[in-house]
């Protein structure tokens, strides 16, 4: 049976798209589309309790979480990481958790400071600004800056073009690719000079090309 993905439009999805093209697997895409709310459709349950992109159905398995699929999917289809030297698995580890458990939280964080604002009403506007600014000044964007300034030593440190080192993505690549997308999207004032680097060369892959060509709309590019 071919594997399916479940593909949410502007999400975290479309990494799981590029690993299986990197793969080379064959698969089935399920398209869904957000709601006018920015929302996964709740019929989206249906296939998952909780509703959220990614989601892949192998067989009689269905997985979703992203750090999951992308451990479950290299190690049934890929190879690489047998060859990985003991510093660049260890590498490949972490950032693969760090890329959801550390880095996400605080782009979320940031995130909400712009959004709540920008969404309330009229009369509430000015009030709102004013205590969310405040709150990603002194509480979101030190913790952001700090984060920049890791990323961008592990980047010049590399002893490769990726986070576990070496000439091919491995699992810390694909997971940390979304979050990186984000903060070039939507704070590039912030953004560090080797992760856009990254970014672009992530983008100038024909795996990637190939996984937007068949994910269609996403918004971080």
């Amino acid at each position: 049976m071919v594997l399916t993905v479940h593909h949410l439009n502007h999400s975290r999805s479309q990494r799981i798209l590029w690993l299986l093209e990197e793969l080379g697997v064959p698969y089935e895409i399920v398209k869904w589309q957000r709601n006018p709310d920015d929302f996964a459709p709740k019929e989206l349950g249906d296939v998952h309790p909780l509703g959220l992109a990614p989601i892949i159905v192998d067989g009689d398995i269905t997985i979703a979480e992203s750090g999951a699929i992308v451990q479950y999917l290299l190690r049934k289809y890929g190879k690489q990481r047998e060859t990985l030297s003991e510093s660049a698995r260890i590498n490949d580890i972490y950032f693969t958790h760090y890329a959801e458990g550390s880095l996400m939280p605080i782009l979320i964080s940031k995130v909400i400071c712009r959004m709540v604002p920008e969404r309330a009403p009229l009369l509430l506007k000015p009030f709102l600004w004013s205590v969310f600014d405040a709150v990603s000044r002194r509480m979101v964007a030190p913790r952001l800056e700090t984060h920049r300034e890791y990323i961008e030593m592990r980047l010049s440190e590399s002893d490769g073009e990726f986070f576990a080192g070496g000439s091919e993505p491995t699992a810390a690549d694909f997971m940390m690719i979304f979050p990186l997308e984000l903060w070039a999207k939507k704070f590039p004032e912030c953004f560090g000079p080797k992760c856009r680097e990254y970014v672009e060369r992530i983008h100038e892959r024909p795996a990637f090309k190939r996984s937007i060509e068949k994910g269609g709309e996403y918004g971080l590019l």
